[in-house]
């Protein structure tokens, strides 16, 4: 790539395998748990929750938004969930985006470190992955609202008066 050159893609793109990641992210903050699996099953789901729950100080409940994909309600997953009631669940509705602050995060991680990367093995990919957290991390920048709450709700009054018909 050059100055004032458009980068180009290649048509004949090749996908090496996937992986899947889980992640978790403290929104006060902004530090994320992330793991990388090789498949996307209750199990690894099952085993990024303990994760999660010996590296979350015990006296804190953890309220984790997920979507409502399969592999978050198996009988494993909710029985779990079940025995720890510092844990609350919330499910976003189905084809609902997902919270700006999470999508933001993966945004990051596919822009800075792995949009024009070559991975020729899911391993380099999970490297990858991986050191991108390990630098966030190390000095995590949680999300600051530019607004108030009343700003926001005045505003979002403001756009309902607009767009309500009148008679």
């Amino acid at each position: 790539m050059m100055p004032g050159v458009p980068e180009r893609r290649n048509h004949s793109y090749v996908r090496h395998r996937t992986i899947s990641l889980f992640a978790a992210l403290d929104v006060a903050s902004s530090f994320v748990i992330g793991k990388c699996y090789k498949r996307h099953r209750g199990a690894e789901f099952l085993d990024f929750l303990k994760q999660i729950d010996a590296r979350v100080p015990k006296g804190l409940d953890v309220h984790i938004v997920m979507d409502n994909y399969a592999t978050h309600k198996t009988a494993a997953i909710k029985s779990w969930l079940a025995r720890r009631p510092r844990y609350h669940v919330h499910f976003t509705p189905t084809s609902a985006s997902w919270i700006n602050q999470v999508e933001r995060r993966f945004v990051e991680l596919t822009r800075k470190q792995l949009q024009r990367a070559v991975h020729t093995l899911t391993n380099q990919l999970e490297a990858d992955i991986r050191t991108f957290i390990e630098r966030h991390n190390e000095n995590p920048k949680p999300y600051k609202w530019t607004k108030s709450a009343d700003e926001i709700l005045a505003s979002v009054k403001r756009f309902c008066q607009k767009t309500q018909p009148t008679s």
